[in-house]
């Protein structure tokens, strides 16, 4: 019996993903890895899967039904290259090539390109929740033909999580039990979290800014921890039962879940709150970064994302961190005499009421932030589409991103009732959810970054997140000045604001305004 469809690559992610097909697609499953030991070991740990297991790209082809398909998970960038030339060399005309890897939306779009002499197929799939989620049921993002789709989603449709709900009605506001509801059809409950995003590089780019506005989110609730912790005086296990309430609100998502569980654990060797004892330094695979430089290339802000790539970059430089340790400030955290013999500033902690506002302030800026993180990110994948000709139902990707990826949050309801109702909107500003949320919370997100500000400590995602929200707000800012200045040094021109045009002022000659 041949296999009817192949994973290459048989790491956690590659054989928890071929675990997910054998079990739930019904297909028989060949998997394939250069370390051929590797591969065998999978079969024989997994009896139940049946793996057919092939040892060279050669025997892969021919323990494969055709048209062939085959599923990469390997490493991005060199790996996939290999991986896809060897696949080249024996696969036929209408067999499909899968990337399922954290491949660059741009190195999708060349290795297409790349294939079409071959008239072998390629997809990008972007693929969302980690090991968990491949084994169980991830989100997946489809770039490719409409023709490799349709030979792809009778695989993947089984595999791919399912929303439980896409109900908004039952939402709750963080303090604010009479917040309205939003009205309108949502998607069906239980719908698989698979779709087709658009052609070539489609699925890994909004594979790509899903990240990113994942690694904003965490900012933001990284922030919120340091508030309640350093500003507010609470433990971790205290600001764990804040996050479990937060979990049965608005804030309801994947992340808030898993945050009050972290911050619950208690480090079993040394007795410490685990968090307190994991070293104060974020790594990064580079997706958000990609997802900032995609918002510089496209001409679209992206602060509150960018502001978290720069976040976990400044934590690990350990060498800068050490030297500003010396610099001086607020000191938020000890109410000791410096050895210096100066002065330390106090700040009386809250407790009874006005900590409890607090935390409901906390709750609030940290809403508006993710909420301001969705509008940019969905804002980004818009320009994408523009940018690369990309058919991207908006609505239907907020759908499959509310189950199996790690973004997974009860807001995406709201998103979905959004974009079925005003489809193609240029920016979920439009919405009505989201400006009642700006209404209810903006002098939340204010009052804690002044707040914040003042103890000195840094809230670089809110702070950003406050900048892009009064930068949309406010009718004329300081645009004209930098534009006027780019025109004095540089000839750049302008444009005014009383009649249509390009003008240059004659700056070195007699300051006359010529029309270009």
């Amino acid at each position: 019996m041949k296999a009817d469809v192949a994973v290459i690559g048989t790491g956690v992610m590659g054989s928890n993903l071929a675990r997910n097909l054998a079990r739930s697609s019904g297909h028989r499953v060949a998997i394939y890895d250069r370390d051929l030991a590797r591969a065998q070991s999978v079969a024989t740990d997994f009896p139940e899967a049946e793996f057919i297991v092939a040892s060279s790209p050669a025997d892969l082809a021919d323990k494969l039904a055709g048209p062939r398909v085959a599923i990469l998970m390997v490493n991005a960038g060199q790996a996939t290259d290999s991986a896809i030339a060897d696949l080249t060399e024996v696969f036929a005309p209408g067999d499909i090539i899968v990337d399922g890897g954290n491949s660059h939306f741009q190195d999708t779009i060349a290795r297409g390109r790349r294939l079409e002499d071959t008239s072998i197929e390629f997809a990008g799939v972007g693929i969302s929740g980690g090991e968990v989620g491949a084994l169980l049921g991830p989100s997946l993002m489809v770039g490719g033909s409409a023709a490799a789709w349709e030979r792809l989603r009778p695989l993947l449709e089984p595999i791919a999580a399912r929303a439980e709900s896409a109900s908004a009605d039952d939402s709750d506001a963080v303090a604010d039990s009479e917040s309205p509801a939003v009205s309108g059809a949502a998607a069906d409950p239980g719908a698989a979290c698979v779709a087709h995003i658009g052609t070539d590089g489609a699925g890994h780019f909004v594979k790509m800014v899903h990240n990113g506005i994942e690694y904003a989110d965490m900012q933001l609730i990284a922030e919120a921890f340091t508030l309640l912790r350093d500003g507010l005086g609470m433990a971790p296990t205290e600001i764990a039962e804040v996050f479990a309430r937060w979990n049965d609100t608005e804030l309801e998502s994947y992340l808030v879940e898993i945050t009050a569980d972290v911050l619950a654990h208690v480090d079993a060797a040394s007795g410490r709150p685990f968090v307190d004892i994991v070293a104060d330094a974020a790594k990064a695979k580079g997706t958000g970064a990609w997802t900032a430089q995609a918002g510089l290339d496209l001409g679209v802000p992206v602060p509150t994302i960018a502001e978290a790539v720069f976040s976990r970059s400044l934590s690990s430089a350990a060498d800068l961190r050490a030297e500003g340790r010396r610099l001086e400030g607020p000191r938020p955290h000890t109410d000791a005499v410096p050895a210096d013999g100066g002065t330390v500033a106090v700040t009386t902690v809250p407790d009874g009421d006005e900590r409890a506002a607090r935390i409901d302030e906390i709750g609030r800026a940290l809403l508006l932030g993710k909420v301001m993180a969705y509008v940019q990110g969905f804002h980004e994948i818009s320009a994408g589409a523009d940018e690369h000709g990309w058919e991207v139902d908006l609505g239907e990707l907020a759908s499959i991103w509310r189950a199996g990826c790690i973004i997974r949050a009860r807001l995406l309801d709201r998103i979905v009732d959004a974009y079925g109702t005003e489809a193609r909107a240029a920016t979920l500003l439009a919405d009505g959810y989201v400006r009642d949320v700006a209404g209810r919370c903006q002098d939340a997100l204010r009052s804690t970054v002044i707040r914040a500000i003042g103890r000195g400590i840094p809230v670089p995602g809110l702070t950003s997140t406050l900048a892009y929200y009064d930068g949309l707000r406010t009718e004329a800012g300081s645009a004209a000045l930098i534009q006027a200045q780019r025109d004095r040094f540089g000839s750049h021109t302008y444009a005014r604001k009383d009649r249509p045009g390009v003008f240059h002022t004659l700056w070195s000659g007699d300051r006359s305004e010529v029309e270009i």
